[in-house]
């Protein structure tokens, strides 16, 4: 098996962690991995301060680390969200739709959604870990 660090052009390395990990799984099949994406940019600074927003730029930021694997959307295969609050989340629950379909269009992996007290990044409203397999 052999690893590919995934590092999107112009994001800043980060510290004690990946953005992502692709695989290679014998000769015909790969696995690209992200987690701790939260919904800031590029410049690791929150422009939404509501769950919605974050949620939105966090699914940017897993699309760009996938593409970085080789892995589009269509491949994800699992994903876990951790909110900070799960009142918000369901309130914004057609936003979020709408940002899912605007991101991703018509994926629907196996997904667990998990409430938490608290994430590492204060500002942060929403986390996201997701698997891929690309044949």
């Amino acid at each position: 098996m052999t690893r590919k660090v995934l590092q999107p052009a112009g994001w800043p390395r980060p510290k004690g962690y990946a953005n992502g990990i692709a695989a290679q799984i014998g000769a015909s099949g790969r696995m690209v991995f992200t987690a701790g994406v939260v919904g800031w940019n590029e410049d690791e600074k929150f422009a939404a301060k509501d769950l919605a927003g974050q949620f939105r730029q966090a699914l940017l930021n897993t699309r760009a680390i996938l593409k970085e694997g080789g892995a589009e959307p269509s491949d994800i295969v699992r994903m876990t969200c951790y909110v900070t609050d799960k009142k918000e989340y369901l309130a914004s629950a057609a936003e979020i739709g709408g940002a899912w379909r605007d991101v991703f269009g018509k994926v629907f992996p196996c997904m667990a959604l998990v409430q938490v007290v608290a994430l590492v990044e204060d500002e942060a409203k929403i986390e996201i870990e997701t698997t891929a397999v690309v044949s």
